[in-house]
């Protein structure tokens, strides 16, 4: 009776320091999202551009797009700046922009300074859209399918890696 007095703390130590260990081998960018395989949420925005012009999700039926989620204001959407502009030149699907929680003026801004990759980029002031799209923050990327199906969600700013391995091979599937 006495050893089992030890072997229980033990038990639970073990226990714990596995649970801990394969916490720390998962990737903070990779959260689940329980969009993916859904319909994407509805939305209907002005465009950055353009406020008498919207845009509706159900006008993007039939192809595959990209949305991504940016900001002016957002450090980590400059530095993905370069790769987003890279996928809209390569054009694989159109690039779509989600302007989250900033302003008109200085998301032009923006654009102006280091250049325009979408083919529409979408004001949300409020975030509401963003919310609806399960936006955790700025940047983030998602892939929809033509039946407007997310097929795809990246949190944070993209990388080589994650446009290489990821996108353009989805991209190119979905296309096909």
């Amino acid at each position: 009776m006495k050893s089992l007095k030890f072997l229980i703390p033990l038990a639970i130590f073990l226990v714990l320091a596995g649970f801990l260990a394969v916490g720390l081998n998962l990737n903070p960018r990779e959260v689940p999202s329980p969009l993916i395989g859904k319909p994407a949420p509805a939305f209907e925005l002005t465009k950055l551009d353009a406020a008498d012009q919207k845009l509706k999700r159900d006008d993007l039926l039939g192809k595959v797009w990209v949305l991504n989620v940016w900001a002016s204001w957002c450090a980590p959407c400059r530095e993905e700046h370069p790769l987003v502009m890279e996928l809209a030149r390569r054009k694989l699907a159109p690039v779509y922009g989600l302007n989250y929680k900033d302003t008109r003026p200085a998301g032009m801004a923006f654009l102006t300074q280091l250049g325009n990759p979408y083919e529409a980029s979408l004001f949300d002031g409020d975030g509401r859209v963003g919310i609806d799209w399960g936006v955790y923050g700025v940047p983030e990327t998602f892939v929809v399918d033509k039946q407007g199906t997310i097929r795809f969600k990246h949190i944070g700013p993209l990388t080589p890696e994650v446009l290489e391995k990821k996108i353009t091979p989805l991209l190119k599937e979905l296309n096909a």
